[in-house]
């Protein structure tokens, strides 16, 4: 498996990439892989100097929520904040777009990982143009004030975003689980026909699902116009969930290997005195 396979380096066209591999033995390999990165993101952590965000981005039911849980199980829950962004509040939307992401940043020393993120933005919004006019933007009064050159310069907006992030100490990976329609379909109809399953299910599903082809175009120019060496997406086939799990989590932790984390050593006046504090100790009763 070579991982930089998955790095979108040059455009790449969707319906080219797979969206089906199966690696022996994924489970196995993910825990070993899982428990090395909590081992670096303690170090991180003690380290404080970067953050590192992570972006999930995929068509409903491509693994995106079992992806996190079964990724980050041994990471230090201090470590790790997990925001899922929903439908924009009131209070949300008498902001810039990208506000609300602002606020949910991880802290250096913090892996923050956004379920669905910022490019629903130029997602949802492009395939559901009314949605924009709730943000009451200046100029912005009919459907076809939304061009393509308006969803581009947002998307440009975006590179700006990340490029302040990068620069300022987070480290950015973009992940699109790249699930095929046939496997939606199955996952779907797995959720009505488990009833435990049946919570998941909204009718709301099938109606994004007519639009799948959109989404594909939009998902695809997205991908396209933001993959930055400083903040790279990563196309992860994703009909097999162990496998894409496994494919992420490796990705991850060889980009956190580069940056070589640090334990802060104790200020030369505690640091002198170690032998002291032990004697203290050993000498309680």
């Amino acid at each position: 498996m070579n991982l930089s396979d998955f790095k979108v380096t040059k455009p790449i066209s969707l319906k080219e990439l797979p969206t089906y591999l199966e690696i022996d033995g994924a489970k196995k390999k993910l825990r070993k892989t899982r428990k090395k990165i909590g081992e670096i993101q303690d170090t991180m952590y003690a380290e404080g100097k970067y953050g590192a965000l992570i972006c999930l981005q995929g068509m409903d039911t491509s693994g995106k929520d079992s992806l996190i849980r079964e990724v980050f199980k041994d990471v230090n829950a201090r470590g790790v904040q997990v925001h899922s962004f929903k439908v924009p509040t009131e209070l949300e939307l008498n902001h810039d777009f990208l506000w609300r992401h602002y606020l949910a940043l991880p802290e250096k020393g913090r892996i923050g990982v956004f379920n669905r993120t910022h490019y629903e933005n130029v997602l949802v919004t492009r395939v559901h143009k009314q949605y924009i006019f709730n943000e009451n933007i200046p100029g912005i009064n009919s459907v076809e004030d939304l061009d393509d050159a308006f969803y581009h310069d947002r998307m440009e907006r975006i590179n700006q975003f990340e490029n302040h992030l990068a620069t300022n100490g987070t480290i950015i990976l973009k992940f699109y689980l790249h699930l095929s329609k046939a496997e939606q379909k199955n996952r779907l109809l797995r959720r009505l026909n488990i009833p435990e399953k049946n919570w998941k299910f909204s009718k709301g599903d099938l109606k994004e699902r007519k639009l799948w082809d959109q989404y594909m175009e939009y998902y695809e120019d997205a991908i396209n116009r933001t993959s930055k060496d400083n903040a790279p997406w990563y196309v992860i086939p994703a009909d097999d969930k162990d496998s894409c799990r496994l494919i992420m989590a490796s990705i991850l932790l060889e980009e956190l290997k580069k940056y070589d984390f640090k334990e802060p050593l104790l200020a030369p006046e505690l640091l002198s005195k170690i032998d002291e504090f032990k004697a203290q100790l050993n000498e309680e009763k």
